[in-house]
């Protein structure tokens, strides 16, 4: 049996792998021996729902222990419908950067994608998720212009996990200026990666 823990990075809307802080924590993670890969998702500026969910079932596999799961913003709400559908008896963890899990009031378009139409495909199971892992993470920014900040939050609090707040940190873009992110790169290290 290959006891090597494993990692899967799930970007967002209008992302690709190379963007944002993606890359930099593959590279902490892969020092650490942790088997990394960053899917590309069809389309990011048109994201399709059924395409979304082939493609992580594609990339992703069977979730198991080892395996753990970061993800960001449209990541976020489309990798816990994959895991409540894949109802994995145990995995590895959960960490969200500005996750959703539902519409988002001050967003329910992004120019020609709509935001309302895909989040309303989502069908989660906290408790579900819940049960498959302890190590469930939250990093939430004070001033995310894209995820209000009320919203991660409340997903939080459905969700049960570690909040971690990043003062001033908008929607973690490169834009914002994360290229690299400490407190994630912290929260998977103190959750046994």
């Amino acid at each position: 049996s290959n006891h090597m823990k494993r990692a899967f990075i799930i970007h967002g809307y209008g992302a690709t792998p190379e963007d944002h802080w993606f890359s930099w924590l593959a590279q902490q993670l892969q020092a650490a021996g942790v088997a990394t890969a960053i899917p590309a998702l069809p389309d990011p500026e048109q994201p399709d729902f059924d395409r979304w969910q082939a493609a992580l079932a594609t990339h992703l596999g069977t979730p198991d222990a080892q395996t753990f799961y970061v993800a960001h913003s449209l990541g976020s709400i489309s990798l816990l419908h994959f895991l409540s559908a894949a109802r994995p008896a145990q995995i590895g963890g959960i960490l969200l950067v500005s996750g959703f899990d539902g519409r988002l009031p001050a967003l329910p378009v992004i120019g020609d994608f709509n935001v309302d139409a895909y989040a309303d495909r989502a069908r989660i199971d906290h408790a579900a998720l819940r049960a498959m892992t302890p190590q469930i993470h939250h990093v939430i920014s004070d001033n995310d212009r894209v995820v209000a900040p009320e919203r991660s939050l409340q997903l939080a609090e459905r969700l049960g996990g570690t909040v971690h707040r990043v003062a001033n940190g908008g929607h973690f873009l490169a834009s914002d200026g994360f290229r690299t992110l400490p407190p994630l790169w912290q929260a998977m290290r103190d959750g046994g990666v």
